[in-house]
């Protein structure tokens, strides 16, 4: 559209790619330098284990994300990088890449406000400046922790695309890129719905600019042929499930292609059921619990919804400015404002010079934050105050938001640009001698930075390998979610380290394909005694040596397998059957099967006793957990993570030793094991996992086994994600049993040190 203003002009023929390229390498640089060195908490170590084994996440099953990043890995092999490194490194280059898309339709926007180029260039790069460094964004930039950089790329490069083609509306061919946008927004749903988000603001601009075209019936079923093109990458999802990888959620298998087409062209909608139920991610829909969509009750008001993206936008800006109301600090409040002012301001200048542009970024923008909102119907927040009683989502949900975020940020740009522009000709002077007013840009970039940056980060992938060293040779542990499961797999799958160790997460143990993989995974091996074959495949059993306790990044614990097996109960002895010796028949109809106790019963497990009250609902995956410590507990260990919530639902409570950051399950004291086992005081900080503790053990683990950075916790001012704030405060109880341990023994120096490396730790679980 013509701008209003006399000193526009019309967009050159060629695009500033040279600069865009720069803007994408200064973009990445930043993250480079403050990218994690590993993993990470939450969704990270599934996503890296997955990239690494070709195997399948949580639904949808992301088999866009699986695909590039095992490709991207391999590519990236010869240069010696760690896996976790390497696809660290994909989503910095994916949210760097698409930062330099960003610059492109800036510029291009920009080009309509001034003929001068420099304004162009300086205020398309101060844009993107300052949407890179926005906190979400940022943070989701320097470490894979989830598929939603990729997705940002592919907003931005659809964006490009749609200003290409309307540059060429009604020249030969231009139809072809309405083609390759629809086969990139299919595409992008194979990572994540997120991408097709932007179809409302695309459909709207070529509605505005090019109606004519949409009336070219030929163009239809290339439009149509492109989109299943691009919704075939799902159809990696059934073949891989049918090979039987080591992670496989959901196992969408298909009894024929057809079938499995079938669910791709319907979305789910019919053909293969296994496949169709990934797609809809119906593992997380509960029956009669409302989800995410435009029907149905709000998990929270609307307006608490509302002010939980607002608290969001406010940690954008100035992140490590934290206080001591954590929800909206008010040292963050000027710059949250500045920066909605300015964001304000870049819409309103957009809005009077080229209302396409305006159009277009403002459906984004709206699409994906208030109507994303609405959609998505979060319960309450995890750090917005509510009533204790009140269920919460688990962690903060600000990705969700990251595209939205990276918009405002290129509206705040373009505002401050404006500023900039106005400041010149209000006082007659040069533009490049009021370049320093762009220097707001920077206040992200310092004021995130302590916050933003994952630079030497180690505790997620620390904490699972000193979890898995608690755990005695071919033992079970039962875990509870994402930040005490995602880890081990990621040790297990891409560093190798005690793959012998069977990790059971509860909230999967309901489902019939979770309880034949464990089964599968445990069978005794025939042939040599270890698996043969494929290690990214279920064979059987995988086997216990010191190689694998190993730690590849810390030097002088190189003898941790030795150090792990010390004072073990009994000798090493490889398993002669399944954990779960049962047939798909018998799984299939577990896992359809609940009820209420009608009264107290106990069930007798080897040396413990389960003791179940009347009332209490016995779920699917609580008849395996019983059926399996029946049948496993006289050869494989079986243990519970650090908070031991899955005990106390078996109705084992009290009969747990501590060792280490695990629980080991020995029934009461009295039948517990020949080793010495002290009883610790009752205190509120060891009331919740239990008072008996295995101290010779746990305090080799400790002092000898265990993988503790220098920095870790001294070095650290606060915890830098509030919802694993339980983590420290697992060490600290570990080290506070410990030393309460020591001090009945009568050894007050061990017991004054580890009473101060308990403090240390519970100061950094408060650091909030």
């Amino acid at each position: 559209m013509p701008s209003h203003e006399p000193d526009a002009v019309s967009v050159p023929p060629r695009a500033p790619y040279g600069w865009a390229a720069l803007s994408a390498g200064v973009v990445l640089c930043l993250y480079v330098v403050t990218m994690a060195p590993t993993t990470a908490f939450w969704d990270a170590s599934e996503y890296i284990a997955v990239a690494n084994i070709l195997g399948i996440p949580h639904p949808p099953g992301n088999p866009l994300f699986v695909v590039l990043a095992r490709a991207w890995t391999a590519l990236l092999e010869p240069t010696g990088l760690s896996t976790a490194v390497r696809v660290n490194l994909l989503s910095a280059v994916m949210s760097a890449t698409a930062h330099g898309l960003w610059f492109l339709s800036i510029h291009h926007v920009l080009r309509r406000f001034s003929e001068e180029r420099a304004f162009a260039l300086l205020g398309a790069g101060v844009a993107v400046l300052i949407s890179a460094t926005a906190f979400t964004v940022w943070n989701q930039s320097n470490v894979n922790e989830k598929v939603y950089t990729v997705s940002l790329l592919t907003i931005a490069l659809l964006t490009w695309i749609a200003i290409l083609w309307k540059d060429r509306v009604g020249r030969p061919g231009s139809s072809n890129l309405l083609v390759l946008m629809a086969f990139v927004l299919a595409l992008s749903v194979g990572n994540h719905l997120m991408a097709f988000l932007a179809a409302p603001a695309l459909a709207l601009f070529v509605l505005r600019n090019g109606r004519a075209a949409l009336l070219e019936w030929r163009l239809w079923p290339s439009l149509a042929g492109a989109a299943f093109v691009g919704l075939s990458i799902h159809l990696f999802l059934p073949v891989r499930a049918e090979l039987g990888p080591v992670i496989n959620q959901g196992a969408p298998e298909c009894a024929s292609i057809a079938q499995a087409a079938v669910s791709v062209a319907t979305y789910g909608g019919m053909g293969c059921e296994e496949l169709s139920a990934t797609i809809r991610r119906e593992q997380y829909t509960a029956e009669g619990e409302p989800g995410p969509g435009f029907v149905g009750p709000r998990q929270a008001p609307l307006s608490a919804q509302l002010l939980n993206y607002l608290q969001y936008f406010d940690w954008q800006w100035s992140r490590s400015f934290e206080g001591e109301d954590t929800t909206f600090p008010p040292f963050r409040l000027p710059f949250t404002l500045l920066f909605a002012f300015l964001g304000i301001r870049g819409m309103s200048e957009m809005h009077r010079r080229d209302r396409e542009a305006f159009w277009y970024f403002g459906t984004l923008f709206l699409t994906l934050s208030a109507a994303l909102v609405y959609y998505l119907n979060f319960e309450p927040a995890y750090s917005l105050p509510a009533p204790a009683e009140v269920e919460r989502e688990v962690r903060e949900r600000d990705y969700f938001f990251i595209v939205s975020f990276s918009v405002w940020g290129l509206f705040s740009g373009i505002g401050l640009s404006t500023l900039w522009r106005e400041a010149s000709k209000t006082l007659h002077v040069p533009l490049v001698r009021l370049a320093p007013i762009l220097a707001v840009g920077l206040i992200p970039l310092f004021a995130n930075w302590s916050w933003a940056s994952r630079a030497d980060d180690w505790m997620a992938r620390d904490y699972a390998h000193d979890l898995l060293m608690s755990i005695e040779p071919y033992g079970v542990l039962f875990t509870n979610g994402d930040n005490d499961t995602f880890p081990l797999w990621y040790l297990q799958e891409v560093e190798g380290i005690r793959q012998d160790v069977t990790v059971i997460v509860t909230s999967y143990f309901n489902t019939p394909w979770y309880a034949r993989q464990l089964r599968d995974l445990t069978v005794p091996c025939r042939v040599g005694g270890r698996p043969d074959g494929d290690e990214t495949l279920i064979e059987c059993q995988r086997v216990y040596t010191a190689d694998n306790t190993d730690s590849m990044y810390v030097d002088d614990l190189a003898d941790a397998g030795d150090k792990v097996a010390l004072l073990l109960d009994r000798p090493v002895v490889v398993p002669s059957r399944s954990i779960l010796p049962i047939q798909d028949t018998t799984v299939d109809r577990v896992s359809r099967t609940y009820f209420r106790l009608a009264r107290d019963e106990s069930l007798v497990l080897g040396p413990a006793t389960a003791r179940l009250r009347a009332g209490q609902v016995v779920w699917p995956w609580m008849q395996y957990a019983f059926t399996l410590i029946h049948e496993s507990i006289a050869e494989r260990p079986i243990y519970f993570s650090s908070n031991g919530g899955a005990a106390a639902e078996l109705g084992l409570g009290g009969q747990l030793v501590r060792q280490g950051l695990a629980f080991k399950l020995t029934g009461p004291s009295e039948t517990a094991g020949d080793r010495g086992e002290l009883a610790l005081p009752d205190s509120p900080y060891l009331r919740a996992t239990g008072r008996r503790v295995d101290f010779e053990r746990t305090k080799v683990l400790l002092d000898e086994a265990f993988v503790l950075r220098p920095n870790v916790p001294d070095g650290w001012t606060h915890w830098p994600d509030h919802p694993s704030i339980a983590i420290p405060n697992y060490y600290a109880w570990a080290y506070l049993a410990a030393a309460f341990s020591a001090e009945q023994l009568g050894d007050e120096e061990n017991a004054s040190r580890l009473a101060e490396r308990s403090q240390a730790w519970t100061r950094l679980g408060m650091s909030q």
